[in-house]
């Protein structure tokens, strides 16, 4: 009896190491981690391509974990997906998000539902901090899809400031983009702080995006608007970006506005073409 009993003993206390090593954020357990999201950093995702699914909505969730940002913009997004990615963050790291969202689609077949309740499809913004004076507006030429801004406004590094969520027309359609960044950037303008998020399907140099680049700077060091009209300059200059998607292109911005970056990162993932790109603010500013 000793000898049973010290071996059902020994196997008690190795599979509670076990439970221990594994701990509760596995897929259906509770949070592994107690985390907070970092007050100063800002992130920005376009999420589909692969889309759906939800292997690939807890794969995005980890990445997102992995850097917690205090707000994360998300694009070409299914309101299902967001529902999934947001709680895969609360229930396997700890994360808590507020989210809002700006659909331009109600489509069955991109986002599944019911034919009489189709899923919505659009930006989304996820925020540690609460949310207020939400705005989603639809462009008005979305070219060859329905397309649109979100905004909010939240708290980034403990100071209030205006956050903005688009998604451009397609990358064959820069006259639809020249308008609807004139759309965009009239908006912006209106504020002295402000972030702008998103997939702009365009490169630094394109002629589309000046209206923003004259109210805002993007964190990457290496990378500004070409002044020059040769194409050879204009094809140095984006080199000196860091590519944002998997066809090596820059399309994903953070502009900022009335606020100085500290950091600029690019993640590549597995579970998008484009890269999930986030950066670190200046608190002072």
């Amino acid at each position: 009896m000793l000898r049973r009993g010290a071996r059902w003993a020994a196997g008690a206390t190795a599979a509670v190491c076990v439970l221990l090593l594994l701990g509760p954020g596995t897929p259906g357990g509770g949070a592994s981690r107690i985390a907070e999201a970092v007050p100063d950093r800002v992130a920005t995702w376009n999420i589909c391509n692969p889309c759906g699914g939800s292997r690939q909505n807890y794969g995005r969730a980890t990445e997102i974990a992995a850097y917690a940002p205090q707000v994360v913009g998300l694009q070409e997004a299914c309101v299902r997906d967001v529902e999934q990615i947001r709680d895969h963050l609360e229930e396997a790291y700890g994360l808590v998000y507020r989210v809002e969202y700006g659909p331009v689609l109600q489509n069955w077949n991109r986002c599944g539902g019911l034919p009489w309740r189709p899923g919505g499809y659009g930006q989304a913004i996820l925020s540690a901090a609460p949310m207020t004076d939400r705005v989603s507006v639809e462009y008005p030429d979305g070219g060859s899809e329905d397309r649109g801004y979100l905004a909010v406004t939240t708290l980034v590094g403990g100071r209030p400031v205006r956050v903005f969520n688009t998604h451009l027309a397609e990358r064959r359609q820069a006259e639809v983009r020249a308008g609807q960044v004139k759309v965009l950037a009239a908006e912006v303008e209106r504020h002295d702080r402000a972030i702008v998020l998103g997939d702009f399907n365009a490169a630094p140099h394109a002629a589309e995006l000046t209206p923003m680049w004259s109210l805002a700077t993007d964190p990457d060091p290496g990378c500004r608007p070409s002044a020059a009209s040769a194409d050879a300059d204009a094809d140095a200059d984006a080199d000196a970006c860091t590519a944002t998607t998997d066809w090596n292109s820059k399309f994903d911005y953070v502009f900022l506005r009335g606020i100085t970056p500290r950091t600029h990162h690019v993640r590549p993932s597995p579970h998008s073409d484009h890269h999930l790109l986030h950066t670190d603010l200046n608190p002072t500013r």
